[in-house]
């Protein structure tokens, strides 16, 4: 089994080859944006036009490094429902170069085609299982009571089931549902769903892309059985202020965003908030159930902004509750059952050369379960939670058109706190708890995609 010492041996060895037979070739890097947003396209591909097999595609933070000999390239931008730029350049010195991409397709005519079988395609690509699920085709389809959701989305796709019918909660492959990852900016999200899963923590309004990995998950994102469900939330227009909003069955939500300066900072905050059980809140009062209610929300934040031209800050937030709340006082019955999520990403992104990307992330999340409930002189009061602190160092290292290098280390220190219950009953207490457990993990991966 190689230790630390021998895979950093291993890296600096791949590094200092690269760099000794890579002389005589040229790097073009920068990044995509989207033309009217500013927002980083992920996944957009550049690639030389007489050649698409020399091509790469931007990583999850928009950028791109594709290093050639020498000589003139008629280059290719394109992204899926964007117009394709074309740019020819001549590659005689490194060079960083952005490109902005506008929304829009022109088709003029429809062509259905096949092909003969080719055995090969299943060894000539290395993207098993991945699914990239742009926000706009998720709004496209039929939503439940106006409510748009990423994870409902997700089980429409091959290889993946609902775990009950309505809730956010999925199988991928016979799997558990406890044995998906889901990350939101990097950040764990431990619970999924809202209104006992009927509808699932993401809001629409917030999110940028989703990358769903069913299968041969990447060494970075660490040993989770299942699959993976990489959600990315908009970093906000940095050209004009937006303000978006709706009004559902259920909930209304509503999203400002804006240029702090332009072109160079900009933020986004998104909130959502139930209403149904406060609507029917007059009939409530007239009965036994008076006091009662059910609600939950959700605040997404996010703000970035450019230091330097290879330097770049992200600080992204979300807070989500569901709070329940029953009172029945023909019996002296009343529980309360707030429970939710919290993260927090602070990101910083640096270019040291043409070549090489370095993301470094701080993430906190916490989830947080209570249930507090009396009943005469019976007082019960149950608390249970997981707290994590994470810190990530990321390279991504692009020596040539057919390898991407990835290396980094990841430190995770755990918090939990299982099952902490008191009860009291008159005067006599009672007190149940197991002291908080404390974990840490640390890991290193090497991953050569070629």
């Amino acid at each position: 089994m190689m230790t630390f010492r021998s895979i950093c041996v291993t890296v600096l060895l791949f590094v200092a080859g690269s760099t000794i037979f890579g002389q005589t070739k040229f790097t073009l890097s920068g990044s995509i944006r989207d033309a009217e947003s500013g927002e980083l396209l992920i996944g957009a591909n550049v690639y030389n036009g007489d050649d698409p097999i020399q091509g790469v595609s931007t990583n999850a933070y928009g950028f791109f490094s594709l290093s050639l000999p020498g000589g003139r390239y008629p280059f290719v931008i394109s992204y899926l429902g964007y117009e394709t730029l074309m740019d020819t350049i001549l590659l005689n010195q490194n060079i960083q170069r952005d490109y902005e991409l506008s929304e829009g397709v022109l088709i003029e005519a429809v062509t259905i085609s096949a092909e003969e079988e080719d055995k090969r395609k299943n060894v000539q690509g290395t993207q098993m299982g991945f699914v990239e699920l742009p926000v706009e085709n998720v709004k496209k389809l039929p939503a439940l009571l106006g409510e748009v959701d990423i994870l409902k989305a997700l089980q429409l796709l091959p290889g993946i089931m609902s775990s009950g019918e309505g809730t956010s909660g999925f199988y991928v492959r016979g799997g558990g549902a406890d044995q998906n990852l889901v990350l939101l900016d990097e950040a764990v999200v431990y619970n999924t769903g809202h209104l006992l899963g009927f509808f699932s923590v993401f809001n629409a309004d917030a999110i940028k892309n989703t990358t769903l990995i069913k299968g041969g998950i990447p060494a970075n994102y660490g040993g989770r059985i299942s699959s993976v469900v990489d959600v990315q939330m908009k970093e906000g227009n940095n050209r004009r202020y937006q303000v978006d909003g709706g009004i559902g069955l259920i909930s209304s939500r509503l999203t400002i965003q804006g240029p702090i300066r332009k072109e160079e900072s900009s933020f986004i905050v998104s909130g959502r908030r139930t209403y149904l059980v406060d609507l029917i809140q007059p009939l409530l009062d007239d009965g036994d159930f008076a006091g009662s209610n059910y609600y939950f929300y959700d605040l997404n934040a996010k703000f970035n902004t450019r230091l330097t031209k290879r330097d770049k800050i992200f600080l992204s937030g979300y807070f989500g509750r569901d709070v329940l709340k029953f009172r029945q006082e023909n019996r002296d019955f009343r529980f309360d059952l707030p429970y939710g999520n919290q993260t927090a990403t602070l990101r910083w992104n640096h270019l040291f050369s043409d070549k090489m990307f370095m993301n470094l992330s701080a993430i906190y999340n916490d989830y947080k379960f209570n249930f507090d409930g009396e009943q005469e002189d019976f007082v019960i009061g149950v608390f249970s939670g997981v707290r994590d602190w994470n810190f990530k160092l990321d390279f991504d290292y692009f020596p040539d058109p057919r390898h991407n290098f990835k290396f980094g280390i990841n430190y995770t220190y755990h918090k939990m706190s299982p099952n902490i219950a008191n009860a009291t009953n008159g005067e006599t207490e009672f007190e149940t708890s197991f002291d908080p457990k404390y974990s840490q993990e640390l890991a290193a991966y090497v991953l050569d995609d070629f």
